[in-house]
């Protein structure tokens, strides 16, 4: 264990999680300590231990000063790894928040790709110093981190006051791979380990003036060795120790050291050369002179060189007067703008940095044209936080105009939005408008905020929307207000003003022929068209923007107009054709990339899939879309997934996924709470659970104060009236059965999520239950007909298991003899298909018609069966019969098995005429 003393047990580790990632157990190590405790030192022997392994190693440094482009460190790590990280880390325009993943995605594939070659060890140093970006991508890889040969160690200093790294460091622990390694102080053997020749005095003096920091022991052992350690005057901290030394070196290259530090830890000797300024051949003697005093260390063979410590670093910068500071900060930049005025996008942030120094002297105008130029820079590379931190950097940067804090302030406001930062992004319009000079100022204020789930944001956002409308005459801009104002009053519910302000804003888009604008009345448009009555139009409206797709070659507008031609086909019972369409939606996601369009794709082909009966594939890309976006937007991603699992489970059971789901408290947004309840008291009827569906019903409230979301309406009425007629909740099922009137000759389906079949089956059940059978055989009859022309054959099924129990009820002349065969069909189709839900249902049914004695329950299950046709809860029977809740939920679930039924009102009316 030479080289670095008191860290075998935490070596011993490293060493085991190096060799378990090279057999594909991944792990993400977090090292943390104050500084000085060893943490570089300790990732340097771990590298080493790796490459002696025959593994590869990467380092990404973290800079102590501002000044780094964004992703630094992951540059240094692709270049490392002979990726070329500008392609790598290139970015289209950011659109939305999520597209920064595609990049992320790409690095993960290179790192993935680089791991799998002979295992990888992936050392970021210093996290604690990263830009946010940075830290957040590293959360991304995180989650991979475990399926892949790669050790990721990261090193960090404890309470940093002004890092971003606590707010990112419990998501990183949350990783099933990471580890936190803590590094403590060196014991008191271990101290005097590093003091040659000094007593077990002086190792107890030294062992409580550093507290075992081994940096700081290092340099009191330095300090012993040449003569200048005094017992009776101990220094109070490292900077002490490094000042002290910086005294002894020449006039010359205490010049050099210095200037070196306003460069920062990482320095080229050429740019220090230009900032000295002296030649070349003659700063060698002096860098050698810095580094026989252990200022610094070489970095490889290119003239790179390194502080050997941030804290070495401070103090040498700590010992400037504040004059001669002044002038190496305006000599860097200069150096800088001169140096690399070719390609300044890797030295945009540092130049930056040097001019912000200068801003108390008088130059304030240059360091914030600096300061915005590499905000801009960083929301090129997607460094949307980055860009939000330079942005108010900029802003504080007095005196300034109006007309540029409106600019800068629409910038930062952009930046937050994709930031995921919305009161940010909030605060950023509100001040934009407040400077803004002239109606088109103040309609880019308007715009920098998009609706969102939140009534707060969206009130603000409609102040500004309204006061921007109110001058601005341009149309192409006036159109995009009123697309903004629009999808404000979808958010929130306001249906009837959709219609004139989404016509308004496609007339002026049309009209003023500016493609941005037409997409976004497009898209307005398109959201105030829900449900069958908008169909043809929702229709017209994505052969439109799929024009507009191939007209500007964008890939987003192509994924939207094919998204909306699939709703529509889906939701017309053109699952054929929804299914051919598939590939088109393929092509536009995977040019547009990132998670979020990835799980469009997947939500609406396992919608396709579960509406024709291929339940295991349906399953399997709903799963795949969730996890795609649960990271990313996690209401839209749950809510999707929710829905998919209980249209599966009135088929194929109640999954785990579905009952987990159901277990989970979910808090969905406001439009969408009552939608949430309906659907989840069907899903517990379906997992034989009424006393929870009954409470999940209920808490939707009244049935005449329901607010549902508009391309939602007819799912919502379904799962109502199926979960009504489980409960056996008559008087609200005879009002569900008149609003479902006006949906005969529709299929059930929101938007591309789940398919519930024909609104006749659900009519039919409902009629069921209502006793209504001549109109429930009319309107089974009509499901399997429609079901059969769509093409799912899931829902003929049932809709023929549903028409063969009404005839057997109604038992008309004929009606057994037609029911016979059709529960046979449906039996069969059922078994091929799995739609193991109705096995036993159908079994039953069969038997009955088949002359089997009609019920075949128990003398117990029979008094239970007369309780329900009492009305009476699983709860009021446990108290009659001195049975459990539990026991008497059983007995009614073995009931409609045995008797073939699905709701307890069939049972009710079995038992009356019995």
């Amino acid at each position: 264990m030479a080289g670095i003393a008191g860290r075998g047990p935490e070596l011993a580790m490293l060493r085991g999680w190096v060799d378990a990632a090279r057999g594909g157990a991944g792990r993400l190590v977090l090292c943390g300590g104050e500084a000085g405790i060893g943490k570089t030192r300790l990732a340097q022997e771990v590298a080493g231990a790796a490459l002696a392994t025959g593994a590869a190693v990467a380092w990404g440094r973290c800079v102590e000063t501002e000044g780094a482009p964004a992703y630094w460190p992951w540059r240094q790590v692709l270049r490392a790894l002979g990726a070329d990280a500008d392609e790598v880390l290139a970015a289209a325009q950011a659109e939305a928040p999520e597209d920064r993943f595609r990049l992320f995605e790409e690095v993960t594939r290179v790192v993935g790709r680089a791991a799998r070659k002979q295992g990888l060890v992936i050392i970021l140093d210093d996290v604690h110093r990263g830009d946010e970006p940075s830290l957040l991508l590293l959360r991304h890889l995180a989650d991979q981190v475990a399926e892949l040969p790669l050790l990721v160690l990261a090193t960090f200093r404890d309470f940093e006051p002004d890092s971003v790294l606590p707010r990112v460091l419990p998501e990183l622990l949350r990783s099933p791979a990471a580890e936190r390694l803590e590094l403590k102080g060196l014991t008191l053997a271990e101290v005097g380990q590093q003091l040659s020749g000094a007593t077990n005095a002086v190792a107890v003096r030294i062992h409580q003036i550093t507290g075992g920091n081994p940096l700081f022991v290092r340099e009191i052992a330095r300090a012993i060795a040449d003569g200048s350690w005094r017992e009776d005057r101990p220094p109070r901290t490292v900077l002490d120790m490094v000042a002290a030394r910086l005294r002894k070196v020449s006039p010359q290259c205490r010049r050099l050291v210095q200037a070196a530090a306003i460069i920062g830890r990482d320095f080229q000797l050429g740019l220090l050369a230009s900032t000295v300024p002296e030649q070349l051949a003659e700063c060698l003697p002096l860098v050698d002179e810095a580094i026989a005093f252990g200022f610094v260390d070489r970095v490889g063979d290119g003239g790179d060189y390194r502080f050997v410590h941030a804290l070495t670093r401070d103090a040498v910068e700590a010992s400037l007067p504040t004059a001669d500071r002044a002038a190496l900060h305006r000599t860097v930049a200069e150096a800088l703008e001169t140096r690399f005025g070719d390609d300044l996008a890797e030295h945009l942030a540092d130049i930056a940095r040097h001019r912000r120094e200068l801003a108390q002297y008088g130059e304030s105008e240059a360091a914030r044209r600096w300061t915005v130029l590499a905000a801009d820079d960083a929301v090129r590379r997607l460094a949307y936080e980055e860009g939000v931190r330079l942005y108010r950097a900029a802003l504080e940067l007095a005196p300034i105009g109006d007309d540029e804090r409106c600019r800068i302030q629409l910038a930062l406001g952009r930046a937050a939005y994709l930031a995921g930062d919305l009161h940010g992004c909030l605060a950023a319009a509100v001040a934009a408008a407040a400077a803004a000079r002239n109606p088109e100022q103040k309609g880019e204020a308007a715009l920098v905020l998009e609706a969102v789930p939140d009534q707060g944001i969206n009130a603000s956002a409609k102040r500004l929307c309204e006061a921007a409308l109110a001058e601005v005459s341009d149309d192409a801009l006036r159109a995009r207000l009123l697309a903004q104002r629009s999808h404000l009053a979808f958010y929130d519910g306001e249906q009837e003003r959709l219609d004139a302000l989404s016509e308004d804003a496609l007339r002026l888009a049309r009209r003023s022929k500016d493609d941005h604008a037409l997409a976004d009345a497009l898209r307005a448009r398109q959201e105030a068209c829900p449900g069958p009555a908008g169909r043809d139009e929702r229709l017209q409206l994505a052969t439109e923007m799929l024009a507009l797709a191939q007209r500007t070659d964008n890939a987003r507008a192509a994924m939207w107009g094919e998204l909306w031609r699939l709703d529509a086909l889906i939701e017309s019972g053109q699952l054929a054709a929804a299914a051919e369409e598939l590939p088109a939606l393929k092509v536009a996601v995977d040019r547009l990339g990132g998670p979020v369009s990835a799980w469009h794709h997947d939500r609406v082909a396992a919608c396709v899939a579960q509406a024709t009966g291929r339940y295991a594939d349906a399953a399997r890309l709903g799963r795949r879309g969730f996890e795609r976006m649960r990271l990313v937007e996690r209401a839209p991603a749950t809510g999707a997934y929710f829905a998919l699992q209980i249209a599966l489970a009135g088929h194929i059971g109640v999954t785990e996924d579905a009952a987990t789901f159901a277990r989970q408290t979910f808090d969905p947004p406001p439009r969408f709470a009552t939608m949430a309840r309906l659907s989840r008291a069907h899903l517990m009827m379906c997992a034989g659970l009424p006393e929870e569906a009954e409470a999940s019903y209920r808490q939707a409230g009244p049935l005449e104060n329901w607010s549902l979301p508009a391309f939602f309406v007819l799912p919502a009425y379904v799962y109502a009236a199926l979960a009504c007629g489980g409960l056996g909740r008559r008087g609200d099922l005879a009002v569900l059965v008149d609003r479902l009137e006006s949906f005969r000759g529709e299929h059930a389906v929101g938007n591309g999520v789940a398919y519930m079949g024909p609104a006749e089956l659900a009519l039919g059940r409902a009629e069921v239950v209502l006793g209504r059978l001549d109109a429930a055989v009319d309107d089974l009859e009509a499901a399997v007909r429609r079901a059969d022309c769509a093409g799912a054959p899931g829902f003929v099924a049932e809709a023929q298991y549903h028409l063969a129990a009404a005839l057997l009820a109604r038992s008309g002349p004929g009606d057994c003899e037609r029911a016979k065969p059709l529960a046979k069909e449906a039996g069969r189709l059922m078994g091929s298909l799995g739609m193991i839900a109705y096995a036993d249902q159908v079994a039953a049914l069969l038997g009955r018609l088949d002359g089997s004695p009609p019920d075949g329950l128990s003398r117990r299950e029979v008094e239970v069966a007369e309780l329900v046709a009492e009305g009476l809860t699983n709860r009021q029977i446990g108290e009659r019969l001195f049975i459990s809740e539990r026991t008497a939920q059983n007995h009614v679930q073995h009931i409609l098995t045995k008797l073939g039924f699905a709701t307890r009102s069939q049972i009710a009316t079995w038992s009356t005429r019995r």
